[in-house]
This record gives structure tokens, sequence and C-alpha cells, in this order.
């Protein structure tokens, strides 16, 4: 704490920000004027910064911990100690955990968010507690790749334990396929390929039930995006399957930890015997991507981002609920019409159309999408739909797809900070 000139003093808070856009409102969830609450930020992400921030350190990536900790020393030097770390960027989370530690700050350590950050450490926590996961192991080399292929059946997935937004993730047809990874040290987990609609669960578990959530059903997948597909996201009507999906929520968020959280899981849903069947994917302690926070402040009422931030001071969570007489929400994300950074030359906004978005996110001509870290921010557009049910939203979605257009030409890099 510093002293304000009158013997009282102010709490310093760090948060660490990549995000362009207002992913999160963060004046809007610790006081400003009363704290010294202090930024650590990507030169790209300046822009979220709020103007009431007491000051920002730059550096060149928020997930790299040693310059993010040279950056800390110096805003503690400036304002005190930090009382809080707070940083809501899945990638980045580690690194305020480690800084938590050093600091003695409130909030979530290594040793809870590990079994979120791990894919195998995850994996065999949901397995140990009788939940279905695709089969797994750890992937060391080809052989062993092949060898796991014989005994569980091809196609395989193989991914970095610790990977996001789907970076690194290759589809293994056959033993002919396995030339194509690349051991580079990093440990990767290689999994049976699981058929089946892939589904997004996002709330807050109160450490033994869920608080508030929703799931949606992909269209198309994470995966495809990286390779040129767009991704969409309708959220889920049918009460059958949202009771499948809430049960196994519950179940493997236990497995994992006994605190309160918010989350953001994935699982795949099929049809056994008449019933959804719900298998387990993937599971994070933090807030989904893409415009999973804007959907539930703008259709539901309720700041998942703000929770989030939060439960990392260990505050009580924020007052309210998602609306009662809710709508359904959904989103759509097109890839980068081009190699990232590259300058918009045709951009085709889709808001006013029926059926159509309720709103998007598009860069003007001559504006350049920037290579930056926060993947499903920087794309060729981002758009969200609402509606009185699953089937209206989804049909939003496929129009929009459908009658957008962007394209671009590739720049250079020096150029990404400069749009």
């Amino acid at each position: 704490m510093t002293d304000q000139g009158d013997g009282s003093t102010k709490p310093h808070i760090v948060v660490i920000n990549r995000w362009r856009e207002q992913y999160a409102r963060y004046a809007e969830y610790t006081d400003h004027a009363t704290h010294h609450v202090t930024y650590i930020s990507t030169e790209v992400g300046l822009s979220s910064v709020p103007e009431a921030a007491a000051d920002v350190v730059l550096v060149d990536r928020t997930d790299d911990l040693e310059s993010v900790r040279a950056a800390t020393r110096l805003l503690a030097a400036r304002y005190g100690p930090p009382q809080g770390i707070v940083t809501l960027k899945e990638d980045d989370l580690l690194v305020a955990a480690a800084l938590r530690e050093e600091w003695g700050c409130p909030g979530p350590r290594t040793e809870f968010l590990e079994p979120f950050r791990d894919k195998y450490l995850m994996a065999t926590a949901v397995a140990e507690a009788g939940l279905d996961v695709p089969d797994f192991a750890l992937a060391p080399d080809r052989r062993t790749v092949v060898e796991f292929g014989r005994e569980h059946g091809w196609p395989l997935v193989v991914k970095p334990t610790r990977g996001s937004c789907s970076e690194g993730v290759v589809r293994l047809d056959g033993p002919e396929d396995v030339p194509r990874l690349a051991f580079t040290g990093e440990p990767l987990l290689v999994q049976r390929f699981q058929a089946g609609r892939i589904y997004h669960v996002d709330g807050v578990f109160t450490g033994t039930e869920l608080l508030h959530w929703t799931a949606s059903r992909y269209v198309n997948t994470c995966l495809g995006f990286r390779t040129g597909n767009f991704l969409g996201s309708v959220e889920e009507d049918d009460a059958t399957v949202l009771a499948a999906i809430g049960a196994h929520a519950v179940r493997v968020l236990a497995a994992l930890t006994g605190q309160a959280t918010v989350f953001h899981l994935e699982v795949f849903v099929d049809t056994v015997s008449g019933r959804p069947h719900v298998s387990f994917l993937e599971v994070g302690a933090r807030v989904g991507g893409a415009e999973i926070a804007f959907v539930w402040r703008e259709v539901h009422g309720y700041d998942l981002m703000n929770a989030a931030f939060q439960l990392q001071l260990e505050r009580p969570l924020p007052s309210g609920a998602p609306r009662r007489d809710r709508e359904f929400g959904g989103y759509l994300l097109i890839p980068a019409p081009a190699a990232r950074p590259c300058r918009i030359t045709e951009v085709t906004p889709m808001s006013g159309r029926a059926p159509g978005p309720y709103a998007e996110a598009l860069l003007g001509v001559g504006e350049v999408l920037p290579l930056a870290d926060a993947y499903y921010e920087h794309v060729g557009g981002r758009f969200r739909f609402r509606g009185r049910d699953s089937e209206e939203v989804e049909s939003a979605l496929r129009a929009t797809a459908t009658g957008f257009r962007v394209s671009a030409v590739a720049v250079p890099v020096a150029e990404t900070v400069a749009a």
C-alpha cells in the first residue's frame, strides 16, 4: 500500500492484459480511485486499459514469466507490494499464479491451476472419477503414437498438453500420418479420436454445484477453424441434453477442485439407446474465449469476467444472476482472410440483416489485423446472435456465414502495432 497524503493507504492491484477489446470491463470490477490499479499489457492490448489506470508497463508477451515478473517488481517499487494480481486470459493464468505465490497475494495458486492447464493431469483425474474419457496417453515419440494407434484404433488426435485454441493439434488417420508429428520437447498427448457433437459449457461452479451455466453446441470445430472453416456456437435449448450435460459437468469439476471457479468445459455428446451420452474433452478454470463473455453480458445480463476477477482476489461473487426469462445466444467467427498481419481490402457488414447478428466486430478497409496472441479476437469477423430458441440462432448464424465476405493482403510485421 502507498500513502495518499492523509495517513490512509491505497491497496495496489496488478492486472495482466493482452486484449484489445473490452472482453473484461476492468474499471467496473474494482474502484480505481480507492486502489492503485496498475496494468501489465502488450502494446496491442493498450486500448482496453482504463483511463483511470494508475500506471501501465508494456511487455512483448504476457505469458513470459520473467518479463511480467520484472514489470511487477517495477510497479511494486512505485506503488507498493501488490495485494492482488489478476489475469483473465487462459495462457497467462500460471504466470499470475507464480507471482501471487511470490508476493503472498490471494487467489488461485499453481497447484489449483495445474489440473486445469495440463491436459494429461485433467484427463487422468476425470477418468479416475469414473467418467467417460476417450483413451489417452502421453506421447514422447512416434513409436508410442504408432503403438497407441495399434492398440486403440485410428484415427487419433495428438496435441500439446498445455495448448490452447487448438494450436498444435494434429489429427492422424493412420500410421502413415505419424511422420507429420514434430517432437520439440513440449509434452504431447495422444488420444483416440472421438466422433459426435462437441459442446462447450460455461458458467460458475461453487465448489459443489453449478451456480450459473449454459451449454452450447459448436457449429464446425475449433480445429477446423485453424484450417479455414468458420466456427459457430449455438446455445442448447433441449432440456434432456442440458440435464445430461449439467450432471456431467458437476462431476468433472468436483473431480478437479472443491473451490469456486468460473469454468469453460468441452464435452462430446452422442445418443446411446435414445438418450444423450456425455464424455469428457477438456476443461479450463477461466471464462471461455471467443464471444462468450460478450454473449453472457449482452444476452443473459451476467458478467462472467467480473466473477472471475473477484474470485482471483478472493472477494465474493458479483450479485445478481442471469435473466430468468432468457433468450438463447450464439456467436460466429470467420478466419483471418490472409496470414496475419494483414490489411483489410474488402469487408461486408452484416448488422441489420434479417436473419443476422445483433452485434459484430469488424475491421474497416485499410485497417491491419495484427499478429497478436489473443487468437480468437484477431480474426476475419466476429458476430453475436440472440433468439427465442436454438433453431432461430443457428439460422441467423448460418445466413451470416454464407453472406459475409472479407479479404486482405499481407503486410510487414512492423505494421501490426501501428494498426
